[in-house]
């Protein structure tokens, strides 16, 4: 396993952990971009309990994650923090590949220089 592609904070790993401890089949974070939404693209998170052929394993703060290849050029540099504002809470994705979101904040454009 590798684990410069993408990284979780201790945040995002405890909720990780917690999330997948409730979960009881589960054992991995999966992480993807889709095409989607005003600016192009959309972070998908789920859990998964196994890695399929196409997909790129790496460790984070003792956490498995788990990414596609069409997804993984697009993540490269990634730390996914978790954030509690107020009433709001969510995974908060600080992508350096990231070219611009829209305004509400659901979607992303990102710089095609990814190879």
């Amino acid at each position: 396993m590798n684990n410069s592609t993408i990284s979780l904070t201790s945040r995002a790993a405890d909720h990780v952990r917690s999330y997948l401890a409730k979960q009881g089949d589960a054992s991995d974070l999966r992480i993807a971009i889709k095409p989607t939404g005003c600016s192009g693209y959309k972070y998908v998170v789920e859990t998964s309990n196994a890695a399929e052929n196409d997909d790129n394993t790496f460790e984070s703060q003792g956490i498995n994650i788990v990414i596609d290849s069409q997804s993984l050029p697009y993540l490269t540099g990634t730390v996914l923090d978790y954030i509690k504002e107020g009433v709001d809470e969510g995974f908060r994705f600080n992508n350096p590949n990231v070219q611009e979101t829209c305004g509400c904040g659901e979607s992303f454009t990102i710089s095609e220089q990814t190879s």
